[in-house]
C-alpha cells in the first residue's frame, strides 16, 4: 500500500514538474513573440538624401521609425524626418532649407524574397505657402502627399545578397500637364534600384580593425519623370539619379540594442536640373535600433 502511495506521489510530482516546465516554455515563447512584434529605430544623419534628391539642405536630420508586425506576413510602419528648421525651402534657395515628412506604410511578405510595400508620403510645408495645400488626405495637384507602391526583392536567403526595388507612384501630387500648363494627368512615375551587399569584405585584412564592415553599392534610375516629381532628375528621358556606395559598421550593444554607423556617398548622374540641389553628397549617420 505504501509503495502504491509513494508511486502516485512521485508520478504527480513528475507530472507537475513537466507541466510547469512546459508552461514556462510556453510563456517564454509567447513573450519572445511579443518582443518581436515591435521594432524601433532612430537615425541621426548629417543631411537627408532620398533617391539622389536633397531634402532640407545640408542640415543635420533626425529620423525616428517604428514597425509593428500585425502577423507573420503583414507589418505596419511609421517613419518621420525633420531638421527642426522653421523656414520653408523655396527652389531658388532664398530661404532656409527646412523640411519635415511623415510616412505610413504597410508591408506584406509574399515569400522569402519578395515583399509588397505601400507607402503614404506626407511632407507638409513648415510655413503657409501660396498654392500649397497641407491638408491630409489631399491627393490633388496642390497637395503634399503621394502613394508609392513598391516591389521589394531580397535574394539574400536563397541566392546572393542582391536587392531590387521597383517603385511606382499611384496617387497624389504626381501630375503631368500639357504645354499650356493645364489638363493634369497622373504620371505614375517609376523608379528602379539595385544594390548588392559585400558583408565583412575587409575581415581578411584585419579582423580586429575591420570587423563587421559591410559595403553596399547602389544604382537607382527614374524611368519616366514627366511630372517632375524627382526635381533633380531629367524630365524627358530616363536618368540615373542615384549612384551610391554605403559603408556600414555594425555595433551590437546587447541582445535588444544595436548602433550601426554608416558613411554614404551618392552621385546624381542626371544631365539636367541638378544645379540647385547638387550632384555629389556625403552623408555620415548612425542608427539606434531596438527590437
Amino acid at each position: 500500500m505504501k509503495k502504491k502511495i509513494l508511486f502516485i506521489v512521485n508520478l504527480l510530482c513528475f507530472s507537475f514538474g513537466c507541466f510547469s516546465q512546459e508552461n514556462k516554455w510556453t510563456i517564454d515563447t509567447i513573450s519572445k513573440e511579443k518582443e518581436k512584434k515591435w521594432e524601433a529605430s532612430l537615425d541621426v544623419l548629417s543631411r537627408y538624401i532620398w533617391r539622389g534628391q536633397s531634402y532640407g539642405g545640408n542640415n543635420i536630420t533626425v529620423q525616428p521609425s517604428l514597425n509593428y508586425a500585425i502577423n507573420k506576413k503583414l507589418t505596419f510602419g511609421f517613419w518621420a524626418s525633420t531638421n527642426f528648421l522653421k523656414n520653408y525651402y523655396f527652389p531658388d534657395g532664398s530661404t532656409t532649407n527646412s523640411y519635415q515628412e511623415i510616412d505610413l506604410s504597410l508591408t506584406y511578405k509574399i515569400n522569402k524574397y519578395l515583399n509588397i510595400q505601400v507607402y503614404d508620403y506626407y511632407w507638409p510645408s513648415v510655413d503657409k505657402v501660396e498654392g500649397v495645400n497641407n491638408k491630409y488626405f489631399n491627393y490633388g495637384n496642390d497637395s503634399v502627399q503621394t502613394i508609392d507602391a513598391n516591389l521589394l526583392f531580397d535574394f539574400s536567403s536563397i541566392w546572393k545578397p542582391l536587392k531590387a526595388t521597383i517603385s511606382t507612384l499611384l496617387a497624389g501630387n504626381d501630375f503631368k500637364f500639357d504645354s499650356n500648363g493645364s489638363n493634369p494627368k497622373q504620371n505614375f512615375t517609376t523608379y528602379v534600384e539595385l544594390s548588392y551587399s559585400f558583408e565583412n569584405i575587409f575581415e581578411k585584412v584585419s579582423k580586429k580593425t575591420f570587423q563587421n564592415i559591410n559595403i553596399e553599392p547602389v544604382i537607382g534610375m527614374v524611368l519616366n519623370n514627366q511630372a517632375q516629381y524627382y526635381s533633380a532628375g531629367d524630365y524627358n528621358k530616363p536618368s540615373f539619379v542615384n549612384f551610391g556606395i554605403i559603408a556600414t559598421r555594425d555595433l551590437d550593444l546587447n541582445k535588444h540594442f544595436s548602433c550601426p554607423i554608416y558613411l554614404n556617398y551618392i552621385h546624381n548622374a542626371s544631365m539636367e536640373n541638378t544645379e540647385q540641389f547638387g550632384r555629389n553628397f556625403v552623408i555620415l549617420g548612425t542608427k539606434f535600433n531596438y527590437q
